[in-house]
């Protein structure tokens, strides 16, 4: 008896598109709720409070699930040909009996692999045999990631089925079946590869790239894994890195508006000058009220031409910010919409509301 020529095609096919959006779902099946996050929301818990075991969890859920899809399309393909004799082995053509064992086979190989990895509390599990190499006990390090995950000082990023986090200690890579964990102390970062595209329907008609990013261990017994990033996120997750960052290739990496911007800003505050306080002298340096981090160098003085700017006026704060935290301001009160006039523009004091433009900005000499 022969599976195919059955004029099946329209199921199977109509079927491959189901799983593979339940394998890989788009915006309208996550927002529908189709997915294992959500449909087994309950049995997992929250990631954030307990991220482990969150993932020791979903993992193992994710393969019992997935290992049913060939046996669900064979029994669904025996009902719709309206054929019951595809459930008779006996009376299966050679090709047919194999393919229904493979699905049978995969199904059972799931529930095995399920009821292993969760035995004895999870002892088994990839995850768990992982996190042992880290501490004399796998629950003790799973605890300091749990701990990490749950402070807001981390980076994120979800990119189709796959998640990157970087948190103080740990850099995780998480798929639909594995968990990639390794300590930033042990670890070393090297972009391999850069994919860009000229078109994209999200991102207003702009390029975009992405990196490759392999990620290696000291310890030799440890495996390497890749990440990929959109580049727009490249700077906010070196931030969080403390393992060391190798673009050995020179890979020329895209920039977001605003790191653009800054590059500009600060380039014409430097060909503005700087300027002399006198009653600063004999006090000690501020700090910046924006990050509270770096020294408050930076004095508004109208010195632009009257009629280049008319709507400019004096300002009379004392220097309270920093470069870097006055191009954010001055960018963040600009028209999002329209780049290119940023530089022309205007914005208010961030203390006292007087108006400056980009000529009125300069650096206290100390």
């Amino acid at each position: 008896m022969d599976i195919y020529g059955r004029g099946d095609v329209y199921f199977s096919f109509i079927y491959f598109v189901v799983v593979m959006c339940f394998i890989l779902p788009p915006k309208e099946f996550a927002a529908a709720g189709l997915t294992i996050q959500n449909i087994f929301s309950k049995y997992l818990g929250s990631e954030h409070v307990d991220f482990v075991g969150y993932h020791l969890k979903r993992t193992s859920i994710t393969v019992l699930i997935h290992s049913t899809f060939p046996l669900i399309y064979y029994i669904g393909l025996a009902i719709v040909s309206q054929d019951m004799q595809l459930f008779a082995i006996s009376r299966l053509s050679a090709t047919t009996t194999i393919f229904a064992l493979l699905c049978l086979s995969t199904f059972i190989i799931g529930i095995l692999l399920f009821t292993f990895w969760s035995m004895l509390n999870w002892k088994y599990h990839p995850l768990a045999r992982d996190l042992v190499k880290y501490g004399t006990s796998w629950r003790d390090v799973a605890s300091q990631i749990n701990l990490e995950f749950r402070r807001l000082e981390k980076y994120s990023s979800i990119m189709g089925g796959t998640s990157i986090y970087v948190t103080d200690s740990w850099i995780i890579k998480c798929t639909a079946y594995k968990i990639h964990t390794t300590q930033q102390t042990d670890s070393h970062l090297t972009i391999v590869k850069s994919e860009e595209f000229d078109f994209t329907h999200d991102q207003n008609n702009q390029g975009l790239q992405y990196l490759q990013i392999k990620v290696s261990s000291i310890p030799p017994h440890e495996t390497e894994f890749f990440i990929r990033l959109n580049a727009l996120e490249f700077s906010d997750m070196k931030d969080r890195l403390n393992a060391p960052l190798l673009n050995a290739r020179n890979i020329v990496i895209h920039q977001t508006l605003n790191d653009r911007f800054m590059i500009a800003f600060k380039e014409q505050i430097q060909q503005n000058g700087t300027i002399e306080m006198p009653s600063l002298l004999d006090q000690d340096s501020e700090k910046c009220i924006g990050c509270m981090d770096k020294p408050a160098n930076i004095k508004l003085l109208k010195r632009c031409a009257p009629l280049s700017h008319g709507e400019c006026k004096q300002c009379y704060c004392r220097p309270m910010w920093c470069l870097e935290c006055m191009g954010r301001w001055f960018s963040s009160r600009q028209n999002q919409n329209e780049p290119a006039t940023w530089m022309s523009s205007l914005s208010p004091c961030p203390t006292c509301r007087s108006k400056f433009c980009m000529l009125d900005i300069f650096t206290v000499q100390q």
